[in-house]
Parts: structure tokens; sequence; C-alpha cells
């Protein structure tokens, strides 16, 4: 193909690539359905394999520019070399004429005609001159100007590379999430939304009783490191799993990030496509808090925009505000600072109770929430 039919099939998968993605907004706006999640994510699938076809179709575009640049600066260095090579001699030549003295000029002419003839040669050698200095300067600023765009053109091309690296990577993930949404729901609707609706009757609850709507009963001090509850080691309400949901909450209702405040522990990181994968969550405690659990922790989810916010399709939520941990060794769980223990739970629509503590530290605006537990 030549370079016009590489842009022209360029434009055409970028004209697809838009056209696709005002379907997938299409697509979010309805219905959450198994129907719909399927479709949604066919369509980011199409995308994703679009814009590899793009970089691809770029990356080879860019190869030609990179060998034409090449060709040309290589051209524009002999060029360069002979222009020099002709401008030195005549520099040398114009420095010898040039110091010829005019009466010996005048003396070896064979009278006035002949050296007005004389004259006007120098002249229009002199005028030679500089247009080849002229050239010589063109030449070599073209030159220049060339070796870094030639410069330029590779470091776009290795960011090409990258890019495409990215999107298989991407697309890889995409069609992964769309073969565990069909293993978890059996393909199944009414799995779909069983899972659904658990999923949003537990943001509910948790964002209740962030709000301060659960019901709460005061059990007095506890002081850093007492047992404040226990986990619920199996499903509990709207959860499937076990684990402690982590909260660290100043007085006026904004949730913190929970690795703020505490310091370095024993961990396995399992908040990703599986255990130890490197596409987890970030785990990155820098405060000198304690752990509300024993080591080593088995950390399944992190804190504001996670793996499983942009993987779990009928996840309702693009922010987790709390850090979802269990204990390998233990169940208990530990107040992380001294503070006031009140025991609460909240029931929403599903109908369910979902337990928690909460500490209110005495040293500080911040409290600490505790949620899948018993008391």
């Amino acid at each position: 193909p030549t370079p016009e039919d590489k842009s022209k099939r360029s434009e055409e998968l970028q004209k697809e690539i838009e056209g696709l993605s005002n379907k997938l907004s299409e697509t979010r706006s309805k219905k959450a359905s198994l129907t719909n999640q399927i479709t949604y994510m066919d369509t980011q699938i199409r995308i994703t394999q679009l814009e590899i076809q793009r970089s691809a179709a770029r990356i080879e575009e860019m190869k030609v520019e990179i060998e034409k640049l090449t060709g040309k600066i290589i051209t524009l260095e002999g060029s360069l070399d002979n222009i020099s090579e002709v401008f030195i001699d005549r520099v040398v030549a114009t420095y010898k004429t040039g110091h010829i003295p005019a009466l010996l000029l005048m003396a070896s002419s064979e009278g006035t005609s002949d050296l007005i003839s004389r004259t006007t040669y120098l002249k229009r050698i002199q005028a030679h001159d500089k247009k080849l200095m002229y050239e010589v300067q063109a030449t070599k600023t073209d030159f220049e100007d060339q070796k870094i765009l030639l410069e330029e053109k590779k470091t776009e091309l290795d960011q090409l590379k990258l890019k495409l690296e990215t999107q298989t990577i991407v697309l890889d993930e995409q069609k992964k999430d769309k073969e565990y949404l069909l293993e978890i729901t059996k393909s199944d609707e009414q799995n779909y939304q069983k899972l659904l609706a658990a999923a949003q009757a537990e943001l509910e609850a948790i964002q209740a009783i962030v709000a301060g709507k659960g019901t709460e009963t005061e059990v007095g001090h506890v002081n850093e490191g007492q047992r404040v509850a226990s986990v619920i080691q199996g499903p509990s309400c709207n959860s499937s799993g076990a684990h402690l949901h982590f909260i660290v909450r100043k007085n006026d209702g904004a949730v913190q990030n929970p690795f703020s405040f505490l310091n370095g522990i024993d961990f396995e990181n399992c908040s990703g496509s599986s255990c130890g994968s490197s596409d987890g969550d970030s785990f990155n405690p820098s405060g000198d808090w304690r752990w509300p659990l024993d080591a080593k922790i088995r950390y399944s989810q992190g804190y504001g925009s996670t793996w499983a916010v942009h993987h779990i399709p009928w996840l309702p939520y693009d922010f987790h505000n709390g850090i979802d941990i269990n204990s390998t060794s233990s169940n208990t769980a530990y107040a992380v600072k001294n503070g006031t223990l009140y025991r609460g739970s909240y029931t929403g629509m599903a109908g369910c109770a979902l337990r928690y503590v909460r500490v209110d530290h005495e040293d500080s605006d911040y409290d600490t929430l505790y949620l899948h537990v018993n008391y």
C-alpha cells in the first residue's frame, strides 16, 4: 500500500473507533443487565482491537518516514561535504586574488577594456562566493533540522511501540474480564442481577454508615492494640467473602486513605487478577498506626480507583472508600489508636444488618470503622 492508502486506512479506523465509542456510551446508559454488559464488553474489546490496528499501521508509517529521513540526511551530509570543499577552495582563491595590488592588476591589464573585464569578473566571483557561502549555511541548517526531526520521529516510534504493548495488555485483560463474567454468572441473567443487587446493597449500607446513619451503642474506652471485634470468616451481609472493610474517617465525614496512617506489615497482595499478580492495587503504608489485624495480611482491595473497580462489572462504585483485608493468622480486630469504642449496625434495602464497630480516637479528629465483623 502507498503512504496515501495507509493514511486513509488510519482515518477509517479512527472513524470506526469514534462510532463504537458512541455506541459504548449508549450501552452504558441502558438498564443494567447481563446482555447489555456483554454488549458493552464486546464493544470495548472491538475498540481496543481497532486501536491496536491503528497503532500498528502508524508504526509502519513511522518506519517509512524514518527511512526516508535517514536517506535525506545521508544525501545532505554528502552535499554539505562537497559544497564545503568547493567553498574552501573558493575562499583560498579569493584570498589570493584579493591580495593582488591594484597597480599590479592595472599593469598586467592590456588596456582599459581588459581592466574593466577583469574587475567585472572579480565582482562576479565575489557574488558567486557569497551565494556559495549562503548555500553552505542553508544546507548545514537543513542538515541539523533533519537530524533533530529524525530523533523526534525515533522518540515517537518508541512511544507508539509502548502504546501498542499497553493496548495489547488491555485487550487481554478485557477478554479475561468477559470470561470471568460469563463464568461467575454461568451466563445467567438472574445470577448477574443477584450480584448486582448485593453490591448495590453493600454500597448503600457502607455509605450510610460513613454518613453516621448506623444504630450505635457506646461500649467504652479502648487502648491501642485491644480487641474490638472479630472478622466474620465466611459470607456476611451483602458480602460473599471473608474480609474486614477498614475505613479511616475525619469527624466531618470525609474518608481518608488508610495507608497514610498505617505502618508497614507483612502482606500478600491479592487485589489484582490473582494473588501475587503484577496488576494488584498499590500497598504503600507510610504512617505510624498499628494494623487492625495481625500479620500476615491478605490484601484484597485497595483505596480509591482499584483493580476491582475497573474489572468487576457489577460493582456500582468507581471509588473504594477503605481497604479490604484479612489476616492469615487470626480473626481478631484491634484498635489502632486509643479511643472510645462503639458497636453498630445498619439495615438497608437488602434487609440484612451489616455489623460494624467504630473507634473515636481520643488524640485526633479521626475515627476508624471496621465493617463485616462480629462483636
